[in-house]
């Protein structure tokens, strides 16, 4: 797996979510915060979306994708003056046309996050990534777009399954477009140095091997010191601790997906022994790993 598989698999559960809004003439809609990250394709048409976080109000015309990857609340108009008029989401008409004015048609949606295990990837991107519709850029999110706007009839055969698979695509394509045209945030800085991603792909590929900084700066091709203040400096933590942290992120999301025995995920993330996992994962979570997965279950 490489860094940004790894770290949104990392955080998603269950299927995403997803509906289709068709609205005209005057309408405005909010969308409360959410446990997860909401997104929207604006298939046709036009409108505003304005985040209750203080931001900027943000245009946005057909063929632009959002993502809030925070779950930040926000409300969707046709202008950006008067929020207060917004009925929630759940309510809002739907209807096929209609009104006056011109008809805006989006795809509107929600990822599943699990945030207790955020990588910081995500976790720095910022409350809107707003991916503007322009000509030549980001090919493969534009390419996912139109697949999406062409399943969206579920009457298709296979629908059903083509739908969820290409929200999970879209995903990925928008953290990556975000991630070529951020300004701000380290992550990628730390996926644009050859020494640091060098690291980060072999850590991720085999977390559970018997690394040590040494073997890792070989695998980087640079001395041990020349690894240790460039991945430091960029990443914010030593390789050792880095690795330690990602091990037992992994052995919380295979607690939480699968009933593997604790023996079994120890092995995978690297720990000779249930209690040697029990131990670190208590320190990191506060819980045992078997408190852990019941929390996880319950909920």
């Amino acid at each position: 797996m490489d860094v940004v598989s790894d770290a949104i698999s990392a955080v998603r559960t269950g299927r995403p979510s997803s509906n289709r809004l068709r609205v005209s003439g005057s309408w405005c809609t909010r969308l409360a915060p959410y446990e997860g990250a909401g997104f929207h394709v604006v298939l046709a048409g036009g409108c505003w979306l304005v985040p209750e976080t203080g931001g900027e109000p943000v245009t946005l015309g057909a063929g632009d994708v959002v993502l809030l990857p925070h779950g930040a609340g926000h409300v969707l108009a046709d202008s950006p003056g008067d929020t207060a008029r917004a009925v929630p989401f759940e309510e809002m008409r739907r209807p096929d046309g209609g009104g006056d004015g011109r008809e805006v048609e989006l795809l509107c949606g929600k990822y599943r996050l699990d945030r207790s295990r955020t990588h910081p990837l995500m976790a720095e991107l910022p409350e809107v990534v707003h991916l503007p519709n322009r000509v030549g850029r980001h090919p493969e999110l534009r390419s996912a777009v139109d697949l999406l706007a062409n399943e969206l009839d579920e009457r298709r055969p296979g629908a059903c399954l083509a739908l969820p698979s290409l929200l999970d695509l879209l995903l990925i394509y928008m953290v990556r477009a975000w991630m070529s045209e951020a300004e701000t945030g380290s992550w990628p800085s730390v996926l644009n140095d050859p020494v640091t991603t060098a690291a980060l792909r072999a850590l991720h590929s085999d977390p559970a091997a018997p690394w040590t900084n040494d073997r890792l700066a070989a695998a980087a091709g640079v001395s041990r010191a020349t690894l240790a203040r460039r991945f430091t400096a960029l990443v914010g933590r030593a390789p050792m601790a880095y690795l330690t942290w990602w091990r037992l992120t992994l052995a919380a999301t295979r607690l939480r997906d699968t009933d593997a025995p604790l023996a079994t995920v120890a092995r995978e993330a690297g720990y000779g022994s249930p209690f040697a996992l029990s131990h670190a994962f208590s320190r990191e979570f506060g819980v045992t790993p078997g408190k852990y997965r019941m929390g996880a279950v319950s909920s």
